[in-house]
């Protein structure tokens, strides 16, 4: 039966648009435990103090669900179809549609739900991004992926440009074997990075990252960074970008993904003239609603005043920091 249940479980994800599923025993996180107690004690998350709790919880997901006993991950495609207008403002690809977490919940219950109904009850709990659940180290484990040097997941037939989900579940299924590492000694992404954010393979400074400066950092950003933005005024793909992995990236086809038509036609002075109202209507179901008005504001000007001492020097270059 347990059989099955996953094959249903696989079935129902692949009509839903997920491109890959993968089945991990619940258990305690061991390896990843001293790793993530020596980044916390480091401060490497930054401000994002709630990485601070539920420390237990986070490495071991029977302490989320009673009688938990499989972590089933799910990966789906957000790779865009099309690019926006914009020029001197960059926003991550992941923040082009429909905020994420809304998108894969829905289907996540929507995958219960056909389970329960086809198998009987059963206990689960969903979460996409927004609780104590090592999202990455189960997808490893789970067989999706491996952790590459930037930290993010990939995949040899997709790069990283996909969204990760999880469901805990007290049916015990057959669990998937890992998948190698295959970064071999590439560092493009360690070397691409402007701020130096990836202080070596896997480990990442939160506070140096232009993704973190520009979502989660609530206070002004720093001036030492003035030069290095490269445009990003919500997220950043440069790690991404240059991965030869992401070479094989394709499509997505979830309608729930593409921008708006407002986003899609909006340009680089219109945000810059962007008063509330505005930002409202384009970013209205999107994930970049995280940083709030006054944080994409505070961005767009970070980025407009490095434009304009650029442009004040007579060659053109900024000065050395």
């Amino acid at each position: 039966m347990s059989n099955k249940i996953k094959e249903f479980i696989q079935k129902s994800a692949f009509k839903l648009g997920f491109f890959k599923i993968g089945f991990a025993r619940a258990e305690f996180l061991e390896k990843e435990a001293s790793l993530l107690e020596t980044w916390l004690m480091r401060g490497y998350h930054g401000d994002m103090l709630w990485m601070e709790n539920h420390f237990d919880k986070r490495l071991d997901p029977r302490l989320l669900l009673n009688g938990c006993k499989t972590v089933i991950m799910f990966a789906h495609n957000y790779y865009p179809s099309e690019k926006l207008k914009l020029n001197r403002f960059k926003i991550s690809k992941y923040a082009y549609g429909e905020d994420y977490h809304n998108v894969l919940k829905d289907k996540l219950y929507k995958i219960a739900s056909e389970t329960t109904e086809k198998f009987g009850s059963f206990a689960y709990k969903i979460f996409v991004d927004s609780a104590p659940v090592m999202e990455r180290a189960w997808a490893e484990r789970s067989g999706i992926g491996w952790v590459g040097k930037h930290s993010l997941l990939l995949t040899k037939s997709t790069g990283s440009f996909y969204f990760l989900a999880t469901m805990l579940v007290d049916l015990d299924l057959e669990p998937d074997a890992p998948v190698p590492d295959h970064c071999g000694n590439c560092t493009k992404c360690i070397d691409a990075c402007p701020t130096e954010a990836i202080l070596m393979p896997k480990l990442v400074d939160s506070n140096k990252c232009i993704s973190y400066l520009t979502i989660e950092y609530r206070k002004e950003l720093p001036d030492e960074y003035q030069s290095k933005m490269n445009g990003w005024i919500f997220g950043c793909d440069i790690c991404q970008d240059v991965c030869p992995w992401n070479r094989f990236s394709t499509p997505h086809s979830e309608e729930r993904f593409n921008p708006s038509e407002q986003l899609k036609q909006v340009t680089d002075d219109e945000l810059y003239q962007m008063e509330k109202e505005l930002y409202n209507q384009i970013f209205a179901k999107s994930a970049v609603k995280r940083t709030k008005f006054q944080g994409l504001r505070r961005n767009i000007d970070f980025i407009e005043d490095e434009d304009r001492k650029q442009k004040s020097r007579p060659d053109g270059r900024l000065p050395s920091l």
